[in-house]
């Protein structure tokens, strides 16, 4: 199995694949952009290198191509093997955020490990086809559902429709530690990002 990069290592040039997917799958810039969350020019951008894509965009990006982040990566594992050992999987960082594979690709269900580290994330509220379950291990976590903020703490778990509005952020001090899974169902609804200004108004937070 090809480990996934150490957590103080860049991130693996993943320009060509994100070009590679995008015209495999017969998507326009703009297209897979509005899928992905993104402007067709920041996904320009990273599908010439000139940037390199944060975890959350990794997320996203893996969505719109149906694939997983270790996959997105180019990295190799076996393809029927139940089993992922602690001692092969590595830290990896991507813009911050902290992840480790928890499970193996060609799967309906990509399994990560995160640390979200605290301070604002980004402004955008996330819609997907799909589903995700998370479980805090670790601090507490600021749960957005369409209108609804839930505080979670460790030992706490949400499973819900991912084309419910939502965006996750730690809300502790040292960041916060969860079990991330999420479906990848490709759709032809595009995937939608609302910006900050139509962001949901937080209840009892």
């Amino acid at each position: 199995m090809t480990s996934t990069p150490g957590q103080d290592e860049p991130l693996p040039d993943v320009a060509p694949q994100l070009r590679d997917l995008r015209r495999s799958g017969g998507l326009t810039l703009e297209a897979a952009a509005a899928r992905a969350g993104l402007s067709p020019a920041h996904l320009s951008r990273l599908e010439t290198g000139q940037r390199q894509p944060s975890l959350p965009m990794l997320l996203a990006l893996a969505r719109t191509y149906g694939t997983t982040v270790s996959e997105l990566l180019g990295e190799t594992a076996p393809e029927r093997d139940p089993v992922v050992r602690a001692a092969t999987v590595e830290p990896a960082d991507a813009g911050g955020w902290t992840y480790w594979q928890t499970g193996n690709p060609g799967r309906a269900m990509q399994a990560l490990r995160l640390h979200v580290p605290p301070g604002p994330q980004d402004g955008l509220v996330r819609v997907h086809p799909g589903e995700e379950w998370l479980y805090v291990l670790k601090g507490e976590l600021r749960l957005t559902l369409g209108e609804a903020v839930e505080r979670l703490a460790p030992g706490d778990s949400a499973h819900f429709d991912s084309m419910t509005p939502h965006r996750i952020a730690a809300a502790s001090p040292g960041g916060v530690d969860l079990l991330f899974v999420h479906t990848l169902l490709r759709s032809p609804v595009a995937d939608l990002c609302l910006g900050n200004g139509r962001a949901p108004r937080p209840h009892g937070a």
